[in-house]
């Protein structure tokens, strides 16, 4: 998935409210938790922080997300273990006095009964994330009392698979 946000902040402001992950839950609705379990080293590399995420369905993900990159104001990166593993990407750019966040999450779930009821129920999954992610968007633009120009999710999957767009 691939979510862009808009946002008519200035890029060091958004860059840092996204960096400090720990202070999510206090402007984004589908963040529970956030709780550091490693520090990493003095440039946050290998700083490993556990989140407790819940959607409008019945469920809570649990993951871990090891820090692996940061270039400040350009990226963030991270590889997830836990209900769901794989990578995601924050890049940073700016035009004019818009600041634009690209957030790429290519994961897949580790629990059985998602993979189990993926085939049939991928668009709800889908549907969940887009949510949790405009949620996110919205409560960025609150916390910097800063509009919210534009939100957009794309689903990768489905953009690059004809037979997965039809769904």
């Amino acid at each position: 998935m691939l979510t862009i946000w808009r946002i008519e902040a200035p890029l060091e402001e958004v860059f840092l409210a996204i960096e400090d992950s720990l202070r999510w839950p206090d402007w984004w609705p589908g963040v529970q938790k956030v709780e550091e379990v490693a520090a990493g080293d003095v440039d946050g590399i290998n700083n490993v922080r556990r989140y407790v995420w819940k959607g409008s369905l019945p469920y809570r993900m649990v993951f871990a997300v090891r820090v692996t990159r940061i270039e400040n104001l350009v990226a963030i990166e991270g590889a997830a273990a836990g209900d769901l593993e794989g990578v995601g990407r924050w890049q940073f750019t700016r035009q004019g006095t818009v600041s634009i966040v690209h957030y790429d999450w290519q994961v897949r779930s580790t629990r059985w009964w998602m993979k189990l009821i993926a085939p049939v129920a991928r668009s709800l999954f889908i549907r969940n994330h887009s949510r949790i992610m405009a949620q996110g968007g919205a409560g960025l633009a609150r916390l910097l009392r800063a509009p919210l120009v534009s939100q957009e999710s794309i689903d990768l999957l489905a953009a690059n698979n004809p037979l997965l767009a039809k769904r």
